[in-house]
């Protein structure tokens, strides 16, 4: 065997035996649901043959990831601890459920039906969901506070309902668990029909369980809305407090200033050669680079500005109206404060509006 291939293995390997998902892993997972899912089309029999080679394939990949990982945990020292972690169970699942299925006797097409548990590798991939997770555990007291009443609603129009409608109807609500369905549909306002009160007090019932519904989804909603909202503005918090902190202008503000300024800052992210400032337009905000460069054109040369530099602050000092074309130069991270912001921040800190002033009018001497 090649070196360049015997290289190129050991790279693969060393990819496959990281907790994340690999372009390979991301390949099989979809061949493998896919083969599955045209491995129950009777209208496809004629291409079963080779969908069936196809799921031993991704079968094959996955046994060989888990073992890969298998082997690099046990040089670790941390064979027990990814045993037991959902990682670990997932990679166990996809590389066992389906032989093990099929060595216990079941039909090779039943069998199959267990690779759609590969779709569960991709799950700790999913941009958000650990921003999830963190909303259910910050918010389980009142999502759990909610699933009660949803429970107790349940139960209350249920035994209402069979009382109320027991004798009219005994096929239908001849039972605490039948007229249990009702509530439910009803309660989830899907409403399927199959299950309709007649009296006078059970459509009654019937209408403040759907009011309940309606009251009952819209607490949920409200209280996910909320929570992805405040971890969102956490996240952006943290996210622009790093920028912040970087940016030299700021280094001598302490942390309670710097809040203040995160606070105030949005932050743009800018791919190159990206118009920022056209000249002549009306200035409304001045910009501190975080990362990247931008070219500022001047009269008769170029000026870049790197990490840690600020412009547009001429139009909220003087003449709002912007004196020169802005363009990044790179990928660039640029944090944005609005005029009256500015205002504000200059008036809380008199040291900044000083510094700010000072390389205005330097830069203003420079331009004539």
């Amino acid at each position: 065997m090649s070196k360049p291939l015997i290289s190129a293995l050991a790279q693969f390997a060393a990819a496959t035996a990281g907790r994340n998902m690999t372009k390979a892993a991301y390949v099989a997972v979809t061949a493998g649901v896919l083969g599955m899912v045209l491995l129950t089309d009777k209208r496809a029999q004629e291409a079963h043959g080779w969908v069936s080679s196809l799921l031993w394939t991704c079968l094959a990949y996955f046994v060989f990831e888990w073992l890969v990982r298998l082997r690099h945990m046990v040089r670790q020292g941390r064979l027990s601890l990814y045993m037991s972690s959902s990682a670990g169970l997932v990679d166990a699942i996809g590389a066992l459920a389906v032989p093990a299925a099929l060595l216990l006797g079941a039909e090779p097409k039943t069998a199959w039906l267990l690779s759609v548990l590969w779709v569960l590798k991709v799950v700790p991939g999913i941009p958000g969901l650990r921003q999830l997770r963190r909303v259910l555990v910050l918010e389980s007291g009142p999502l759990v506070s909610v699933l009660v009443i949803f429970l107790m609603v349940v139960f209350l129009a249920s035994v209402a309902e069979y009382f109320l409608e027991r004798d009219v109807q005994p096929q239908t609500f001849g039972s605490v668990p039948a007229a249990l369905w009702w509530a439910v549909v009803t309660l989830t306002t899907t409403g399927y029909g199959d299950a309709v009160p007649v009296t006078p007090l059970g459509r009654l019932v019937a209408a403040a369980v759907m009011i309940s519904g309606l009251g009952v989804f819209g607490l949920w909603t409200g209280i996910l809305a909320t929570g992805f909202a405040a971890e969102t503005r956490r996240d952006n918090f943290l996210k622009t407090w790093e920028s912040v902190s970087k940016v030299p202008f700021f280094a001598a503000l302490g942390p309670a200033a710097i809040a203040d300024v995160t606070h105030m800052l949005r932050t743009m992210e800018l791919p190159a050669r990206t118009l920022i400032i056209r000249k002549g337009a009306q200035g409304d905000c001045m910009y501190f680079i975080a990362a990247g460069e931008v070219e500022v054109e001047l009269p008769g040369k170029k000026v870049q500005l790197g990490e840690g530099a600020f412009f547009g602050e001429m139009a909220l000092l003087g003449n709002n109206k912007r004196g020169a074309n802005v363009s990044t130069t790179k990928v660039s991270r640029l944090l944005v404060l609005d005029l009256v912001d500015f205002r504000v921040l200059m008036a809380r800190h008199p040291d900044l509006a000083e510094t700010i002033d000072a390389e205005a009018r330097r830069r203003a001497l420079e331009n004539k």
